[in-house]
């Protein structure tokens, strides 16, 4: 079959609202720092408040892990799909107009579902560290009704969010996936996503990798907890009969490349730290765009690495649409 699509991504769909904050903050309000919380909408309208008050409004900008990365695989010029859920609400209409205007196609129309759409509370400290409450909304309920099985067996990769483990509908609507890329020769990659989906949904997170994929991207924690071991190399050895090619993000030591022969070391790109957020989407989304092209596995990594380091720089989980070919001289 004719492949039009680079990636058909299917993941959760969140505007994200962010905060510079204080370490002080988090300790006052007894919340875990650097991890991605689950809240209630109440909770998390309770937050808000109590943020506001402190630090004025929020930036707000779409989001969502998987999000992100299938519009930076469209900023560097590949094309994707992407499967989510958002309502028929002022949040929803932000998030839909803008991961159209990133130039990534969806199954989002005009005509959708009354509720509330998800957002994620983001909480920048001082070292750059982000620490996340999420209020998931109409997207806990994303289903096998959101997959456009036409669009999927027409791309090259899909690509799956590790934070889908959390909702049985979407954990339902990825094995679906699944079966519909493999029937049509399809090529799996997989996000582990956060370190707290490892920690504590590792049953659901290994559903979703269910018989294995071609490419598996995480970081150091989450591989080190889903393995239940001390090193890095010791949870590359057990994850190596989970997939095929394995990415593993070590922060400023770069990252670990498994291409299924060999493992090689990536470095890091020097750069200011100024915000980790969507540092490790930013890395998948390049490294996808470089796979995509037919690059090998350590050269789509070295992009990641570079427009990861780019990412950083910067407040907020994106680059400007322009920032991202200038980024592709650097690799060579």
């Amino acid at each position: 079959m004719h492949k039009i699509y680079d990636v058909y991504g299917v993941g959760n769909a969140l505007v994200d609202l962010e905060y510079r904050v204080t370490e002080d903050f988090l300790a006052e309000h007894g919340i875990n720092k650097g991890m991605m919380t689950l809240v209630e909408q109440d909770a998390q309208q309770h937050l808000m408040q109590a943020l506001e008050a402190r630090y004025g409004k929020p930036h707000q900008a779409s989001g969502g892990s998987a999000t992100n990365s299938v519009t930076a695989l469209a900023n560097f010029g590949g094309r994707a799909f992407y499967s989510c859920k958002v309502a028929s609400d002022a949040t929803g209409d932000f998030y839909m107009h803008d991961l159209h205007a990133s130039g990534v196609f969806s199954n989002l129309g005009h005509v959708r579902p009354t509720g509330i759409s998800g957002t994620c509370v983001v909480m920048l400290t001082p070292d750059a560290e982000r620490t996340m409450h999420t209020f998931l909304g109409i997207t806990s309920d994303v289903s096998e009704q959101e997959l456009v099985p036409e669009a999927l067996r027409a791309s090259s990769w899909l690509y799956i969010e590790g934070y889908l483990c959390t909702s049985p509908s979407a954990r339902a609507a990825v094995l679906e996936a699944r079966r519909i890329a493999r029937e049509a020769g399809v090529k799996i990659a997989m996000t582990f996503s956060d370190p707290a989906m490892v920690q504590f949904f590792k049953n659901e997170i290994d559903v979703l990798l269910d018989d294995g994929v071609d490419l598996l991207f995480c970081n150091e924690q989450e591989a080190r907890t889903w393995a239940g071991v001390d090193s890095v190399e010791a949870a590359l050895a057990a994850l190596k009969p989970k997939a095929r090619n394995i990415v593993i993000t070590l922060g400023k030591d770069g990252a670990l490349v498994w291409d299924g022969e060999t493992s090689t070391q990536v470095p890091v790109w020097p750069v200011r730290l100024v915000d980790t957020l969507g540092a490790g989407d930013m890395f998948a989304g390049a490294c996808l765009y470089g796979i995509s092209q037919g690059w090998p596995l350590a050269r789509a990594a070295r992009l990641g690495a570079r427009a990861a380091g780019a990412v950083v720089s910067r407040l907020g989980p994106r680059l400007p649409p322009e920032e991202h070919k200038p980024l592709l001289a650097d690799i060579g």
